[in-house]
Formats: structure tokens, C-alpha cells, sequence
């Protein structure tokens, strides 16, 4: 019922503008936001990298309906892509695009343009692109870019999103050599009628999504904080042949960051998804409510100024 209520008020601009108004709400969300230029992601880069760690850096924003603001996601990216090539990380340094920022929303043509030009900056950097997936309605869209982008720029991935009724069968046309694919639970307010609405039912949907992956030929990209999720993928790994550098987990910036270097050290690829930009609202609100943990320590942060 909370995660219901703060999907909904994370596209509510009454809730934006009392929310952003808060004194303490920088400090807080701080914790889940690198900052709010491409100078604060960078450091975060560096952090993270010198820890061992790999990161996918999303420019936030979405949904817009400005073709001038699509433009300025656009270059954003490919300062941040140009930013990044000295630093000579290559794949442990990629982007997550969503297309609605890029203008999927006024015309899909526009955001296939616009997603080749970041695809060409991230080749240039040795560098890839991740489409991130937003609700629904927005699926059969990003898929099709998809196919169009791998034409040209094949290592370009993909989020699937667990809780969603017709993930099992993408995944089972995504599932082939050099297809890389990032499953993820989901975080956007959707009708029963195509996603599963239990934690439980939601939990084991990812579990048969992450099966499907795993004993695939795609490169599964585990986006998950939980323990038991990490130790099914694990034995699946294991039952499957599959050795560490034949996928990886990936973690939100500033949660369980005890585990992502435990990870790390063990041998994984851990890829922290390390969100920037001053357009945070949407973002923020979707991770209060995936964890009651988080918003404890948002009302805690409260508590305490």
C-alpha cells in the first residue's frame, strides 16, 4: 500500500514542489543521487572504479514532451561519454538511456536518432549504451529501437522489468549471443491486468525471468539488492556452467554498498547505476518506495534536522 501511494505521488507536481521544498530533502536524497553535474558524477566514477567496482551513469529526466529538452539530454550524454574516454575505463564505464528523454514520447523516429548519436559517443569512448524501460506502454516501443540500435551498435542493452506479465516471453527473444539484458523487478505503478502485484508473486516472477537468462545465451545483467535472489543466481550460474565474467550484478548508488564490494571482492562484476542531475524528483520517490528501509531513513533524516 506505501510502494502504491509513492508511485503515485512521484507524478504528482503538487507532491514535486512540496517534496523539493523540504530543507533537509538535498541531504537525503544525496545519498541516493550522485549530484547534480557531470563534475559530481565523475568523482563518483572515480570512487567507485578505484574500489573496483564498474557504474552505468543515467542523466536524470524523463518523459519529456519538449524536443529542446531531448536535445539537451543528447548533449549532456555525449559530454559525459566524451568526459569519460581519458579516463580509459572503457565497459566499466557505460550510460542508462531512458528513451522518453530523448523524446520517445513526441515521436519514436526522434528518439531513435537521438539514441544513435549517444550510441556513436559511447562507441567512440570504448564505451555502451543501456535503454532503460519505463511503464508499460512504453515496451513494444523501446524494443523496436532496440533492434534498430543493435543493427549498428550490437553491445547496446536493455532493462526487462520482472513484474510485467510478458517479460517471460521477451526475455525469451532476448536471450541470444551477445544480448546483453538487465533484469530488473520494476518500479512504476502498473493495472493488474499486465503486471503482478504481490511482492511474492513479483519475487517469483523474477525468479523464473532470471532462469531464462541464465540458461540463455545473453549476457544477464542481475539487477537485484537481495540476498536470497544473489544465492539463486549463484546456483543458477553454477547448474548452468556459467563462469563470473559471463554476468553481472548491478546495484543503485548509495544502497547496500557493504554487499557491492563483497561482491566485488569475490570476483563478480558489480555495476553501481549512479543517477545525476538536478531532475531527481521521479527518480527519488521510486526508490523510497521499492524499501521501506528507505523511507525510514528519509524520516529519520527528517527527524534529525
Amino acid at each position: 500500500m506505501l510502494g502504491s501511494l509513492l508511485l503515485a505521488v512521484s507524478r504528482s507536481p503538487l507532491a514535486r514542489r512540496a517534496v523539493s521544498g523540504f530543507p533537509v530533502t538535498r541531504h537525503v536524497v544525496n545519498r541516493f543521487v550522485a549530484g547534480e553535474d557531470a563534475g559530481d558524477a565523475l568523482s563518483a566514477v572515480r570512487r567507485l572504479t578505484d574500489a573496483g567496482l564498474s557504474v552505468t551513469l543515467d542523466h536524470l529526466g524523463e518523459e519529456t514532451t519538449d524536443a529542446r529538452a531531448a536535445s539537451g539530454t543528447v548533449k549532456a550524454y555525449v559530454a559525459m561519454l566524451d568526459a569519460l574516454r581519458p579516463l580509459g575505463l572503457g565497459e566499466r564505464a557505460e550510460v542508462s538511456v531512458k528513451l522518453s528523454a530523448v523524446g520517445q514520447r513526441l515521436d519514436q523516429g526522434m528518439a531513435l536518432d537521438h539514441a544513435r548519436e549517444i550510441c556513436a559517443a559511447a562507441r567512440d569512448a570504448g564505451s555502451a549504451v543501456t535503454l532503460d524501460m519505463e511503464d508499460h506502454t512504453t515496451v513494444d516501443s523501446t524494443l523496436s529501437i532496440l533492434r534498430d540500435l543493435r543493427e549498428d551498435f550490437p553491445a547496446t542493452g536493455v532493462a526487462v522489468q520482472a513484474y510485467l506479465l510478458r517479460s517471460e516471453g521477451d526475455l525469451r527473444d532476448l536471450s541470444y549471443e551477445g544480448s546483453r539484458v538487465r533484469l530488473v523487478k520494476g518500479a512504476y505503478a502498473e493495472p493488474a491486468s499486465v503486471a503482478h502485484q504481490k511482492k511474492s508473486e513479483v519475487d517469483k516472477a523474477y525468479v523464473r525471468c532470471l532462469r531464462i537468462l541464465m540458461r540463455g545465451k545473453a549476457y544477464p545483467m542481475v539487477a537485484t539488492h537481495d540476498d536470497r535472489l544473489i544465492s539463486i543466481t549463484e546456483l543458477l550460474a553454477d547448474r548452468y556452467s556459467r563462469g563470473r565474467d559471463s554476468f553481472e550484478y548491478q546495484m543503485l548508488y548509495g544502497i547496500r554498498t557493504d554487499k557491492q564490494e563483497a561482491l566485488a571482492v569475490a570476483g563478480s562484476t558489480v555495476r553501481v547505476y549512479v543517477p545525476y542531475g538536478d531532475d531527481w524528483y521521479g527518480y527519488f520517490m521510486r526508490r523510497l518506495a521499492e524499501r521501506p528501509a528507505n523511507v525510514a531513513f528519509f524520516l529519520r533524516s527528517l527527524r534529525s534536522k
